[in-house]
């Protein structure tokens, strides 16, 4: 129920503060349960990309951090988010959302490389495809990064790539795992180049 009264708020926020959210090749989502992952760029992306796959509800993977603050703790958790200690993981990082995906409750938004400020890829996502058997939605954010340039109203730009589905008998070796990646990657560069070839992201 709080998931769908804050939508519409978030909906009207971002419309209030900038008023130019696009959203591309939405078509390209499958049916079902999905992993939505980006690469992180701003930390309004989660938002952005929840607005835009809308009406589809998903969970969000949260660093621990955020929930020590009661009134955050009780937005997050009702905004279907979990806690992750980005330190040690533990397996609740994993196990959380491949029960989700598979009772077809939540798709999940993730962000593989963790943070805003690193390219290397962690395996949780490949991991949660396999597990689940749902397929990764690769999406990428083009707009401005910082909260100046937002106000400013210069365009949001939400592109979904075409679906990758990883086979639930390959074994997840360093080699395969790291082929996986690099096929995320190259999902990710195609739809930033698809979309606007001139955009690069600099972390802020």
């Amino acid at each position: 129920m709080f998931y769908h009264i804050i939508r519409p708020i978030a909906r009207f926020i971002v419309w209030l503060l900038n008023g130019h959210l696009h959203v591309n090749h939405k078509e390209r989502i499958p049916d079902g349960n999905y992993i939505l992952a980006a690469p992180h760029r701003t930390w309004w992306e989660p938002i952005l990309f929840a607005l835009a796959a809308s009406p589809k509800e998903f969970m969000f993977m949260t660093k621990i951090e955020l929930f020590k603050y009661p009134v955050l703790n009780f937005i997050l958790k009702h905004a279907h988010a979990f806690p992750v200690d980005r330190k040690n993981p533990g397996p609740s990082a994993l196990k959380t959302p491949i029960k989700e995906l598979k009772n077809g409750n939540y798709s999940l938004i993730i962000f593989p490389s963790g943070t805003r400020h690193s390219a290397e890829l962690k395996g949780g996502t490949i991991a949660i495809a396999k597990l689940s058997g749902k397929p990764i939605v690769p999406v990428v954010y083009q707009g401005p990064l910082t909260f100046t340039g937002l106000l400013k109203r210069k365009p949001l730009e939400v592109c979904f790539g075409n679906p990758i589905q990883v086979d639930r008998k390959i074994k997840l070796t360093h080699e395969n795992e790291a082929m996986l990646d690099n096929q995320l990657k190259e999902a990710w560069n195609k739809i930033d180049q698809e979309q606007n070839p001139n955009f690069h992201y600099q972390p802020k």
